[in-house]
């Protein structure tokens, strides 16, 4: 199994992980940075995608497809399946989905494999933050078929609350029973810092104010 580190290093090394002074989204300023636009290259993918079909592998969750949410999520569904069937010799579909739906041609708001009763599904994003994207693929998923979504696989808990005292991927986790695997969290980018580096007292400080359980 790939370890914590060497993730780190990899995001480090493709300025997919920096450090500074940020703001997400909500509004939070932040220690540090997770920006995976940054990701490529042909290397880049391929290694991430090892990754994360580590996790799945080391999982052991049973699924019968990937599901990548557009935009970010279409090349780590294709570059975790494709890393699966290399490494493992597993050969397992994905799809994913538009963000507009087609009229023509073969129209459908889905592309790649059709998901049918009964599959179980797992999704692959890259950083949750809010969980917005990851409820909109549940509905959506449910929506085309009676598929049942067994779990979540992220690049990074930040380790943030959601809506209530949860973190986000608790909430998610709870509200719609499915598993939920980070190959790193916040946690492990603070053990990963240099003993004394400043650094990890800022980010101390920040999930102190914003972590949820």
């Amino acid at each position: 199994m790939k370890t914590s580190n060497e993730f780190i290093k990899f995001m480090e090394d493709a300025g997919v992980l920096t450090f500074g002074d940020f703001t997400t989204k909500s509004g939070r300023k932040t220690p540090y940075f997770v920006n995976t636009g940054n990701y490529k290259t042909g290397k880049h993918i391929s290694v991430l995608g090892d990754f994360y079909a580590d996790l799945v592998i080391t999982s052991g969750e049973e699924f019968d497809a990937i599901y990548g949410p557009a935009y970010k999520g279409i090349t780590l569904a294709a570059a975790t399946a494709s890393s699966l069937y290399r490494n493992y010799d597993f050969d397992v579909p994905y799809f994913f989905n538009r963000k507009e739906e087609k009229d023509h041609g073969e129209g459908g708001s889905l592309i790649g494999y059709k998901p049918k009763d009964g599959d179980r599904i797992i999704i692959i994003e890259d950083v949750v933050t809010a969980g917005t994207a990851v409820r909109e693929s549940l509905q959506l998923l449910k929506s085309v078929a009676r598929v049942k979504v067994v779990a979540l696989f992220v690049s990074v808990d930040r380790m943030e609350r959601g809506t209530g005292k949860r973190s986000t991927l608790n909430e998610l986790k709870y509200e719609h029973q499915i598993n939920v695997y980070p190959i790193i969290n916040a946690q492990d980018i603070i053990k990963s810092l240099p003993e004394g580096d400043e650094r990890i007292a800022k980010m101390e400080e920040y999930l102190s104010q914003y972590a949820g359980i």
